[in-house]
């Protein structure tokens, strides 16, 4: 059975942040992932993991004023500083909570700039971070979004994904394969994944369309997951879904895999 990382972003919000490693250690998963720890200090983050358990799985770095709608760094003209003091805070946050994967979001194409332009500054900023990040044993991740949930996000197809990771060719930098993105974007996910398998460092589900459980919708995950187990993946499975309910309530999915109860 693959491993399964809850998100704590999206997933056992009836309770505060530092609460839900609780929720999730009770539930019986083996790991968390959220997008940004920085509002909580990193020694109050490990505390949790240790206590309960769990492995820190991922975490994205600083996307730049979220508040504002900006949605990363690594595609942005003038920002570069920024972004690579997003890199620094980011590993000093995974030195602490023993991450080994981050993920740099692209940002969104800013009005009346090519594309290509953005895409070649987007490469340089993600090469010097991986660079940076292989010191430390650091596996760098890049995602494609797709264009509903994120209008204007640079990367959105796995294709593009690939080709700048192997463009790069740098051995910790891989592609994070959201199988909910993908099917949105590109569909005959199972096939994505098999054509692309070398460079996938992190996987995430959620149904399509919702977005909720990955128990109904257009993708059969019961059949997904046994594909993962039958080549071997052995990484983590981020649950990166917004229940439709309370999460503990929409964990049947969860308990039929794992033979957990849930209330």
């Amino acid at each position: 059975m693959p491993r399964f990382a809850a998100n704590l972003t999206m997933m056992f919000n009836e309770v505060p942040f530092l609460e839900r490693f609780e929720e999730a250690a009770s539930a019986g998963f083996a790991g968390v992932e959220f997008l940004f720890p920085y509002e909580w200090e990193a020694g109050a983050i490990a505390d949790r993991l240790r206590r309960y358990g769990l492995t820190q799985a991922l975490f994205n770095m600083p996307p730049g004023d979220w508040a504002a709608g900006e949605r990363g760094l690594a595609c942005l003209p003038g920002r570069e500083a920024e972004f690579a003091a997003g890199v620094e805070t980011a590993l000093a946050y995974a030195r602490v909570l023993g991450c080994e994967r981050l993920h740099a979001m692209a940002g969104l194409l800013p009005a009346g700039m090519e594309r290509e332009r953005a895409l070649d500054l987007y490469r340089r900023n993600i090469a010097s971070a991986a660079r940076r990040l292989a010191d430390e044993g650091i596996t760098l991740l890049i995602e494609p979004i797709n264009t509903r949930d994120m209008p204007g996000y640079l990367l959105n197809h796995q294709r593009e994904g690939h080709e700048i990771v192997g463009e790069i060719g740098l051995p910790n930098l891989k592609v994070q394969m959201d199988f909910y993105h993908a099917q949105i974007m590109d569909g005959d996910v199972w096939r994505l994944f098999e054509t692309y398998r070398s460079a996938v460092g992190h996987i995430q589900i959620a149904s399509v369309p919702e977005r909720h459980e990955p128990d109904r919708g257009e993708l059969n995950y019961p059949w997904l997951f046994g594909q993962l187990d039958e080549a071997g993946y052995d990484g983590w499975v981020g649950c990166e879904y917004r229940p439709r309910g309370t999460t503990q309530g929409g964990l049947g999915w969860f308990s039929a895999l794992t033979g957990m109860q849930t209330e």
